[in-house]
């Protein structure tokens, strides 16, 4: 775990840069995040994706998966994919600072 300071918050992350503790996060920290994997501006299409993934981890305690993500989320997955090119499910639950999805690789 290491801790480091993200928009002006510290936050403890693993060492795939997910957050150990999501209640560190922040909207802020999340743009800053998602300029380190490579999207620039968070639409919002990102932000309902982001805000999904969030309200899917508090109520089941994980990350939803790609799939889910697609059927559920009102993004379809051909858009995750264009919104969140390295890997849906994975830079999502980065950004939106939870846990890695079971699941991912």
């Amino acid at each position: 775990m290491t801790t480091t300071t993200i928009a002006g918050q510290a936050v403890d992350r693993n060492d795939e840069g997910f957050f150990e503790h999501p209640e560190q996060w922040t909207e802020d920290v999340a743009v800053e995040i998602a300029k380190e994997e490579g999207i620039d501006e968070l639409t919002p299409e990102h932000w309902q994706v982001i805000h999904f993934m969030r309200k899917e981890y508090v109520e089941k305690g994980t990350g939803p998966t790609v799939r889910v993500l697609g059927k559920t989320s009102g993004v379809s997955v051909k858009e995750l994919y264009q919104l969140f090119p390295k890997g849906p499910a994975k830079v999502a639950a980065k950004i939106a600072g939870i846990p890695k999805p079971r699941g991912c690789i």
